[in-house]
């Protein structure tokens, strides 16, 4: 067959004038009623199976009576109609479906399951707290999890634009979670920073934590190891970990508190600055890189998980840990601390540290994730492996802590109890960096248990970046997307720069601070916004249709009961009891002022402002009567409304 030059057709009002250009081949022929094998039914007007846009007709028939009939007789010509998906470059895809798995595990697994979680069980029933975790995995961190999974492959967009299809007035949801992400990249890397200092202190023969004889000791400092039978440890007994991670490390008692920080420690400072090196060249050419690196910062935590629990299984008064770890203690379940255990800090997932915040749904990284997956990947599949990975990890996580705190206990010769006072952050830089110290092969273990803190914090550092990587280039593409390296690069600067605080003498007061007030209470308020808007605005039935057209089959009732009513209750229940009981915070031996609640609760707000803002500036810039300006804002946008291209078509001509 001798085929004519390919011609591009505007198609206009009444068939008029055709104006012929050249064109580039970008989709596939479809000639009558050949379509191509395979083909699944397209997901709605305007929109191909693939959940792109679509700008040609979705049959020979549509495609006919977009052109000129030129007839079927032999020696004219015939129409042949190209189906193309966007004129607009293809959306980045993972590598391979492991790619998404491990950054999805990576991000939902991150520091807070090695300390907060096993802190929390012991501390309100030990075993018997299994049961309210393992209540609140299935009943309400999973659904959220799985509905964003579902709403960022369907959508295909970011937390910013994702609303327009959505719920357009809730649309300020995406800018807050952006400010948030900002917020916890400002104190969350400042860990890993303590991480590296600890590490680079860690290659010589003799730990630094384990002597009394540094330049930043005080007389209470006592020294001891497993062999010192004739040391005695007494109340005011304290160790030289203890006096590194606070003297040396963090130099806390050179700040009286928050009203005067004192000077920014270089030292912090050159290692925050290489954390986000590592950072900036992970993520800064998308899903392509950051999917290989996770192969390395996912995999080895759970490596060097299994060498320490095999070596704390070991250890004399492991099994003492063990059973105060889970040993139920039902009379704990009763009591109101533990209907306020939701309410406690958490390192990268606020509040809480319970299944929901660990899974971590509403800080728009798992929209970014699955936007980046083949249209019919099983979304459903993947939301119950990798929520099933983080609750055993949290799980394991406890045996490795408290064997190494029953083996302190019985070196101390106290309870178990009194060595695992310190919670958060304390746990890993004294209690365990202590117990390594005491071990065989020291330097081994200490090496590979603080890389191990770092590439926990990268995975979920490089989740929450990209997060706000994608939401900004979806939302100004023409802007934002030929230059990717440049606006991350521009993203980890203000983020290192906004991180200098912490670094100063007192910055381990802002941490604390930023932990429990900035971040989690306007995370739980824009997540209830979140299922409120996609369960009762979008509606659950709609959303279930379109999870049916990409997975094959509709969520069950039990799916749409929790995204419709269990989920919104008891995420307005935390946020009642928050706003009810404030936490009383206190590090060390400061107690925090009551100003620097009031702080914290601003800081809050400043995120959270954007959502009832937009509502307002959509409302005002919407055209039409108030009934028509509030019908039009929480009507979801037809796919494919927008952009010069969506009227175009592409045809060749052929004898």
């Amino acid at each position: 067959m001798e085929m004519k030059q390919p011609e591009m057709m505007n198609r206009e009002d009444g068939g008029e004038h055709e104006k012929e250009q050249e064109s580039q081949e970008n989709g596939r022929l479809v000639a009558d009623s050949i379509a191509e094998k395979g083909q699944k039914t397209c997901s709605g007007p305007g929109q191909v199976s693939n959940g792109y846009p679509s700008t040609s007709p979705q049959s020979p028939r549509d495609g006919a009576g977009a052109g000129t009939d030129r007839g079927s007789t032999p020696g004219t010509f015939r129409t042949l109609v190209v189906q193309q998906t966007s004129l607009d470059p293809p959306r980045e895809t993972w590598s391979k479906k492991m790619d998404f798995l491990l950054s999805v595990i990576g991000y939902a697994v991150d520091l807070g399951n090695v300390w907060r979680f096993p802190y929390i069980c012991y501390q309100n029933g030990g075993g018997a707290f299994l049961l309210p975790y393992l209540l609140m995995a299935v009943f309400g961190g999973v659904p959220l999890f799985y509905m964003e999974l579902a709403l960022g492959q369907f959508h295909r967009s970011g937390c910013i634009s994702i609303w327009k299809h959505i719920c357009p007035i809730f649309k300020g949801i995406g800018f807050a979670i952006c400010i948030i992400a900002l917020y916890i990249a400002f104190y969350y890397n400042t860990i890993m920073a303590w991480a590296l200092y600890y590490l680079l202190s860690s290659f010589r023969a003799t730990l630094p934590w384990t002597t009394c004889t540094n330049q930043w000791n005080t007389p209470n400092c006592t020294q001891y190891l497993s062999t010192d039978l004739n040391v005695s440890w007494t109340d005011n007994s304290i160790s030289p970990a203890e006096e590194f991670y606070i003297r040396q490390v963090l130099q806390v008692h050179l700040s009286p508190g928050l009203h005067q920080l004192g000077w920014v420690s270089w030292q912090l400072a050159l290692c925050l600055l290489f954390i986000f090196t590592v950072v900036y060249f992970s993520i800064w050419k998308g899903v392509k890189t950051s999917g290989k690196v996770v192969w390395v910062t996912a995999t080895f935590p759970y490596l060097v998980l299994l060498i320490l629990l095999i070596r704390g299984a070991t250890l004399p008064g492991a099994w003492r840990g063990v059973v105060f770890y889970l040993k139920p203690d039902w009379g704990k379940l009763l009591t109101t601390t533990v209907s306020m255990i939701w309410m406690n800090g958490n390192l990268y997932r606020q509040i809480t540290p319970s299944i929901f915040f660990s899974l971590g749904p509403g800080f728009g990284v798992l929209l970014a994730f699955a936007s980046y997956n083949p249209f019919h990947n099983n979304c459903y599949k993947d939301a119950l492996i990798t929520s099933s990975v983080n609750c055993l990890t949290s799980f394991l996580s406890g045996f490795v802590i408290f064997t190494v705190l029953g083996y302190m206990a019985e070196m101390r010769q106290q309870r178990v109890e009194t060595v695992a006072k310190d919670a958060g952050p304390s746990l890993l830089f004294i209690i365990y960096a202590e117990a390594i110290a005491n071990m065989p092969a020291a330097t081994f273990f200490a090496i590979i248990f603080f890389l191990m803190i770092i590439m926990l914090g990268l995975d979920s550092t490089f989740a929450g970046l990209e997060g706000v990587i994608t939401a900004m280039l979806d939302e100004f593409p023409h802007l934002l997307a030929r230059r990717r390296e440049w606006f991350v690069l521009g993203l980890v600067c203000v983020c290192y720069l906004g991180a200098l605080s912490t670094l100063t003498y007192g910055g381990a007061f802002v941490v604390k601070l930023f932990e429990e007030y900035a971040t989690g209470p306007a995370v739980i308020t824009v997540v209830f916004l979140e299922v409120i808007a996609v369960s009762w605005f979008y509606g659950t039935t709609r959303f279930c249709n379109d999870v049916q057209l990409m997975l094959g089959f509709a969520p069950g009732v039990f799916w749409r009961v929790c995204w419709v009513a269990i989920c919104p209750c008891f995420l307005l229940f935390i946020i009642g009891s928050f706003l009810a009981f404030p936490p009383e915070v206190r590090l060390f031996d400061y107690l925090y002022p009551f100003w620097t609640t009031v702080l914290g609760y601003c800081i809050g707000v400043s995120s959270f402002i954007c959502v009832p803002s937009y509502m307002v500036y959509h409302l005002v810039t919407t055209k039409g009567t108030f009934k028509q300006r509030l019908l039009k804002s929480i009507t979801p946008e037809a796919p494919g409304s927008s952009g010069p291209q969506r009227d175009t078509i592409v045809i060749t001509n052929a004898v």
